[in-house]
């Protein structure tokens, strides 16, 4: 796996950004921080983590940002 790719939403319970990604083998890797900057910083370090050999971690990450509005009319 060369890329790997994260939902990243807004914690609007308690403030700052989640991200979250699946593996090949359909592993759930899920990781959190306050800024976008520390939310890289904080993927990083779970790739590190999740990756018991580091040629299998991914050498380009993407940030998908989505956003959920619900309102009623």
């Amino acid at each position: 796996m060369t890329t790997i790719t994260f939902e990243v939403e807004e914690d609007f319970e308690d403030g700052g950004y989640v991200a979250q990604a699946y593996t090949d083998q359909n592993e759930h890797i899920v990781t959190q921080a306050d800024t976008v900057e520390e939310l890289k910083e904080m993927i990083i370090d779970a790739l590190n983590c999740h990756f018991e050999n580091p040629i299998d971690i991914p050498h380009q990450v993407i940030m998908k940002f989505v956003r959920q509005e619900i309102f009623a009319f």
